[in-house]
């Protein structure tokens, strides 16, 4: 799924010399200075496109066949649940493993058992009754790796990009989510519901091997000389840093808080019923990619923001806001506009946390704090899935969407006046952000 290369390697340009910013329409397009100064970054962003379509298919059809097999609410929230316990805890070994060992290594491994668990969810669908508890097992199994594989690949980013390009890093990553996020989830619902969710693990299936191959042929990307072995103490040092940086732990809590009270996944497939519109499932998971993508393709504009966690802040309220309304709206239409409105709040969310992370965090922390994240975006949407589904069976479908939406906008303003620094926050000054960047401005040019 990605490129790598050495720890202390000259990265971009072999000097963080700020571009010119760009006039006109090119001030919205997406910035492509990544993609044009670093090979790896290309490589990475291809295999990951590839690897992300797939993983959509499956993403969908997984809650469809609990759903086909219970009819229960609370069981397709659960899948929130089993893949929780190993999420939070191969999330934060794998922060430490990702500091340590070789990423391009860590994440074949992972990239391939997670082909092996897509098989077994093919195996399982092809018999005559499929089992339920086989799902449950593979999800948790597949969080497992997950976990392990993404501080890794989030660590490479700043190996492989230079320092004045993360933004737009960020705007390209998120952007190949979402090409993956709008086209995987829209066919899955075609897919499902014509030649059964069979064909969605299968194609699932073979894009993990296509990744696997690209994988194979890439650079090592060895760990920095300032890293620790991988230990329970190590992942303490990692979380007495990001104890330390307020405005990091701001970023952490805006994004648990967003995803805990307003993802709405898990109750998707009986919102599309309660509304009459069936149909339209595969149209409300990709509703929230497609709505980020908007974003994306207009990104330019982010590279020019300083003030990071004010934007945060922002974007996070409006994403509780538009699930609110998509709550209390009764026409497909506006609801699928809604998300929409929502997914552009996150991906504005998304770059502006990813900015932050990477520009300020040292080199040899990276992979420990890129599992504390890894928490923070994934465990918020694991127990959202619970409470959405719990909500659901207690007060309904529609009400589970808009109170977790309302819940989560007044979270965001709470946390925005408990972290003070976090609203604060200025790439130009922070004094993180100004060290690092001196730092490999001096590696460059002694490179």
């Amino acid at each position: 799924m990605t490129d790598t290369s050495s720890a202390d390697a000259p990265v971009g340009k072999g000097a963080d010399v700020p571009d010119e910013p760009p006039g006109g329409l090119r001030a919205l397009l997406p910035d492509l200075s990544p993609w044009r100064a670093s090979p790896d970054f290309r490589r990475l962003w291809v295999s990951g496109l590839i690897t992300n379509f797939g993983s959509f298919l499956t993403f969908v059809a997984l809650p469809v066949q609990i759903k086909e097999l219970t009819g229960s609410a609370a069981a397709v929230g659960a899948i929130g649940a089993v893949e929780l316990v190993p999420l939070v805890v191969f999330g934060l070994y794998g922060g430490a493993l990702a500091d340590a060992w070789d990423k391009r290594r860590l994440i074949l491994w992972t990239e391939a058992g997670q082909g092996v668990a897509c098989a077994a969810l093919l195996v399982n669908a092809l018999l005559p009754s499929p089992a339920v508890w086989p799902l449950y097992v593979i999800a948790a199994f597949t969080s497992a790796l997950g976990a392990v594989q993404r501080p890794a690949l989030d660590s490479l980013i700043p190996r492989i990009v230079a320092h004045e390009h993360l933004p737009a890093a960020a705007s390209l990553n998120a952007l190949r989510w979402q090409v993956g996020g709008i086209a995987g989830p829209a066919l899955a619902g075609v897919v499902v519901a014509y030649a059964g969710l069979g064909w969605a693990y299968a194609v699932d299936l073979v894009t993990f091997a296509a990744s696997v191959a690209l994988v194979v042929g890439l650079a090592s990307s060895p760990a920095s000389h300032e890293a620790r072995r991988p230990s329970w103490a190590a992942i303490a040092e990692g979380a007495r840093y990001a104890w330390s940086r307020k405005e990091l732990l701001g970023t952490y809590a805006v994004d648990l808080a967003a995803m805990l009270l307003a993802m709405p996944l898990a109750v998707l497939p009986f919102l599309a019923d309660e509304l009459d519109a069936e149909w339209s499932l595969g149209l409300m998971y990709a509703a929230i990619p497609a709505g980020s993508l908007l974003v994306s393709v207009s990104s330019g504009w982010t590279s020019r923001v300083h003030r990071h966690g004010r934007m945060v802040v922002l974007a996070a309220a409006g994403w509780g806001v538009a699930i609110a309304a998509a709550g209390f709206a009764g026409n497909v239409w506006l609801v699928l506009l809604c998300f929409v409105l929502a997914g552009a709040c996150d991906m504005v969310s998304g770059v502006f946390r990813s900015a932050m992370w990477n520009q300020t965090i040292p080199d040899e922390l990276r992979g420990r704090l890129a599992g504390i994240e890894l928490l923070s975006y994934s465990v918020g949407p694991q127990l959202g899935q619970v409470r959405a589904g719990g909500t659901a069976a207690l007060t309904g479908v529609r009400a589970s969407v808009w109170s977790g939406g309302l819940l989560c906008a007044g979270a965001v303003g709470v946390l925005a006046l408990c972290l003070p620094t976090m609203m604060t926050y200025d790439a130009r000054t922070n004094e993180h952000a100004v060290r690092l960047r001196e730092k490999r401005a001096a590696d460059a040019a002694s490179g």
